[in-house]
């Protein structure tokens, strides 16, 4: 009774003013079940294996920080080819450290996003198959498209309390990942907010409805974003060899892509030297072709500077906030050790 009292009291003496009693910010946090805490920024982590032959790591905002108040940003990035979760995370690189280490850091790339971003709670969904690549998967598992839908839709269950909102995102050959979802609904749910391609258009396909789908779903609601990044890769030259080939790589298949679109919607056209870039729809469309007059390979760059960043926010009031893309990393200071 005594504690009851002098409650009263203080809120009777904040009420007239006569002292300042400091706010307490009340947050509602949450520890996700089955989660472990990771060593780097307590950081939620959990590791799944999915059959056949799938391995899933969940990385979601720390205990402290992961707020329910607020919806979750769920993120399915599929890998890109012969890249591992850990090397895709990323960390400081150090001599004699494998490569791989150094060339995504989407896991620092997602945290400057939960820097920028206040009113999600962002989730990112690591996807890697035991090949090291998703197409030879899906070569592999003739019903794996199925598989990719199932495996979406069980993640998605998680969080389904805080009204996830899905984007598909990845690099390389994680884009077979995206078209084999395709693959598997006759239309693209609402629930899915962005579609993202890094360099990982290679499996589009008109023939396949990938492009109406498409269409339908950008045309069904305006919070519905499409981010295509790729570069010129016809006349790729190394050591002195052509590895391109004229409709073989991304930069084919993205055109074919804006081709299909355009045909309904009117494309804007913002090139300069360095970028072809097309938008519609507001900027809920972009596309980003990078020119290459000295035919070298910007596969990974086109990550590795910003892009995982642009893939995410283009079109939003924070594209490019506090980052360029085909800029400096602006993400240095989130590279865990």
């Amino acid at each position: 009774m005594y504690k009851i009292i002098l409650l009263y009291i203080s809120l009777f003496i904040s009420s007239s003013n006569c002292f300042a009693i400091p706010k307490i910010k009340i947050q509602n946090e949450i520890k996700l079940k089955g989660f472990a805490t990771s060593t780097f920024l307590n950081e939620q982590v959990l590791t799944l294996n999915y059959e056949p032959e799938i391995r899933i790591e969940i990385n979601a905002p720390s205990i402290e920080t992961f707020d329910t108040s607020k919806k979750v940003m769920l993120i399915f990035y599929a890998l890109p080819n012969m890249n591992t979760i850990e090397e895709t995370i990323g960390k400081q690189f150090q001599k004699g450290m494998d490569w791989h280490y150094d060339i995504q850091h989407i896991g620092a790339q997602v945290r400057f996003l939960r820097n920028e971003i206040k009113d999600r709670n962002i989730v990112v969904v690591y996807l890697e198959t035991k090949e090291l690549s998703w197409p030879w998967w899906r070569m592999r598992h003739p019903g794996g498209d199925l598989v990719i839908r199932s495996v979406i839709d069980s993640v998605k269950n998680i969080f389904e309390k805080f009204n996830p909102d899905i984007i598909l995102d990845g690099h390389s050959g994680g884009g077979s990942f995206i078209f084999g979802y395709l693959n598997s609904v006759s239309k693209i749910p609402n629930q899915i907010k962005r579609i993202a391609f890094l360099d990982s258009e290679y499996d589009y396909a008109d023939s396949l409805n990938h492009g109406n789908k498409l269409l339908n779903w950008l045309s069904a609601s305006s919070d519905h974003y499409l981010c295509a990044i790729a570069y010129d890769d016809r006349d790729v030259i190394i050591d002195g060899k052509k590895i391109g080939t004229l409709n073989g790589g991304t930069f084919y298949r993205t055109i074919l892509m804006k081709n299909y679109l355009s045909k309904k919607l009117n494309f804007e056209n913002n090139s300069d030297s360095l970028f072809e870039r097309f938008s519609s729809l507001n900027g809920r469309i972009k596309f980003f072709l990078k020119l290459n007059p000295d035919h070298l390979m910007w596969h990974t760059l086109l990550v590795e500077k910003n892009g995982f960043i642009e893939s995410i926010v283009s079109g939003t009031k924070y594209e490019n906030l506090g980052y360029e893309f085909w800029g400096p990393r602006a993400y240095s200071q989130f590279i865990q050790p």
